[in-house]
């Protein structure tokens, strides 16, 4: 098979002419991101650009250390991305967080790589950081709304968590119902997202297997690999970050900290 196509600079300005219209569909019903578009897909360009001629050097050299320490950035930026999306005390939440990502996405990563795609060298640049952004990008998503509807929950049912405990119920007892809720809320997306691939879409990871020259067959079971990795890595990053964190957030009497949210 071919190699895929390259893009050139030329059309990947044309490409630009696309944000036309939701531009203009945004003005017209003046919805007020315009501004906001323009500065995330600027963002988002430049972000990219400078990490591409990073990769080609992490890439080349192929270093574990250098890999590692890629991949824990990776998990900064993401525990990060979470805390400040759910509003939370970074105090709390990010000491807990970060090891719950680390351990929940790095040992479905490890595995990933060692026992389902088997590769040579295990900390090979390629695969550790290709597959772990795809991990840590969905736990990211996962747990925005994993751990914030938790916590927010708890908030706007205090009374239904005191009533709990006053009837006897321990503290991990009380927040049960929280945690089914709220793990519900935050994995029913990914479960939505693989009943319907391969019909209503065709996943990233495929497509970009297919148009590198790769067979269908063989970008297939890359994919089904990669969900149910991403499956795993979100479910298991979310019950460990709220286990993680129920043991900072909340006193000695099981009352949840009031400066757990940021004013």
């Amino acid at each position: 098979m071919s190699h895929t196509v390259d893009i050139s600079y030329f059309s990947l300005a044309l490409a630009l002419l696309l944000l036309v219209i939701p531009l203009l569909i945004s003005r017209y019903l003046k919805l007020g991101i315009v501004k906001q578009t323009v500065i995330s897909v600027a963002r988002m360009a430049a972000q990219l650009f400078l990490v591409g001629i990073f990769l080609n050097y992490v890439f080349a050299y192929n270093n574990a250390i250098l890999t590692v320490t890629w991949f824990l950035m990776m998990v900064c930026f993401a525990v990060y991305s979470v805390i400040n999306s759910t509003h939370l005390n970074y105090k709390y939440l990010l000491a807990p967080s970060l090891l719950a990502f680390v351990v929940s996405n790095f040992l479905v990563l490890l595995y990933f790589n060692s026992v389902i795609v088997r590769i040579n060298y295990l900390f090979d640049a390629k695969y550790i950081i290709a597959i772990g952004g795809m991990l840590l990008g969905n736990a990211l998503r996962g747990n925005i709304v994993g751990i914030g509807d938790f916590y927010n929950g708890i908030r706007k049912e205090e009374k239904l968590y005191f009533y709990y405990l006053s009837c006897g119920a321990g503290r991990k007892e009380a927040l049960l119902p929280f945690f089914r809720r709220s793990m519900s809320t935050a994995i029913k997306p990914t479960i939505a997202n693989m009943a319907t691939m391969g019909i209503v879409s065709l996943p990233g990871m495929m497509t970009g297997q297919i148009l590198g020259g790769s067979s269908p067959l063989v970008a297939i079971k890359y994919q089904i690999a990669i969900m149910i990795a991403i499956f795993t890595s979100t479910m298991l990053s979310i019950c460990l970050a709220v286990l993680f964190t129920v043991k900072v957030c909340f006193d000695d009497y099981g009352i949840l900290r009031k400066d757990v949210f940021r004013s």
